[in-house]
């Protein structure tokens, strides 16, 4: 397994990956949730690159930049065992060097569900993609469905900048409680770690009703919400229920949609969803 820093030392050892290569982008401090993707990527691509960077133009100044969890020697081990070709972890200093002052904007699928509530995250994630992606140039690129929002926003600049690479959605993978795998799982204390079961629980319970043809969407949002708050250490900042491609609300009958939220439990966020009418 090759580990590189710099972009320099990224573009003579990419040209060594065998086609087609596929591509893993992280923050690092790794869990079985990416390593999902990176064994996904294995089975459908003859390289593997995985990228470690913690972005920091995606975080507001409010928001958990310094305390995100990082452990480069435990990341670097485990690819090691899943037979990884290429590990890029670049610093900040590379991705962003003095004097850059060019961003990557998508719109209208950017507004609202996170977008509303980080109004300039997007603007980060999409420019670091798009980094990324230029210095990679992955045939594949593998992310999660936890972050719904993000995978339908790299789709859109994907398409709309003409970038030939497939975007591979992976399924969420989950803790014993249905809690999804997250790197700031870490940290939550033992209590907050069982009570973060009722994201989870709180979508399935609304996606019973959803299959028990009770399709309002106020209703599902309220079941969800009613769950959630049944929760003391739980603190709701949004439920949604939006259209799959759009990500604007419903209203009315519900045939195919996302059903997703955004809970805190003390000072960690935490976001879940699932599609409805799949």
């Amino acid at each position: 397994m090759d580990t590189v820093t710099s972009i320099a030392d990224l573009r003579t050892s990419r040209p060594r990956c065998i086609l087609p290569v596929g591509f893993v982008p992280t923050m690092g401090y790794l869990h079985e949730g990416h390593l999902s993707l990176v064994q996904r990527a294995r089975r459908e691509c003859e390289s593997v690159v995985v990228s470690i960077f913690v972005n920091p133009t995606q975080f507001a100044p409010n928001e958990d930049l310094n305390a995100y969890p990082r452990d480069i020697t435990r990341d670097l081990e485990l690819l090691e065992a899943q037979n990884v070709d290429l590990v890029w972890i670049p610093t900040p200093g590379e991705m962003y060097p003095a004097g850059f002052q060019s961003w990557v904007s998508v719109e209208e699928v950017t507004l609202p569900l996170e977008g509303k509530f980080r109004p300039e995250h997007f603007r980060g994630v999409t420019t670091i993609v798009a980094k990324l992606f230029n210095c990679v140039q992955p045939d594949k690129a593998y992310f999660g469905q936890k972050d719904y929002q993000q995978v339908v926003v790299i789709k859109r600049m994907v398409e709309d900048l003409d970038y030939p690479i497939e975007i591979v959605v992976c399924p969420i993978v989950r803790e014993a409680n249905g809690l999804a795998m997250s790197s700031r799982n870490i940290n939550l204390n033992s209590e907050q770690l069982r009570a973060a079961g009722v994201l989870n629980r709180s979508l399935v319970k609304a996606l019973r009703v959803f299959e028990s043809g009770q399709r309002d969407a106020d209703m599902l949002r309220a079941v969800v919400t009613d769950s959630v708050l049944e929760e003391p250490l739980a603190q709701m900042q949004y439920v949604s229920c939006a259209d799959q491609d759009t990500l604007l609300e419903i209203d009315g009958r519900v045939e195919r949609g996302l059903l997703s939220l955004a809970v805190f439990f003390g000072k960690t966020r935490l976001i879940d969803n699932l599609l409805l009418g799949e």
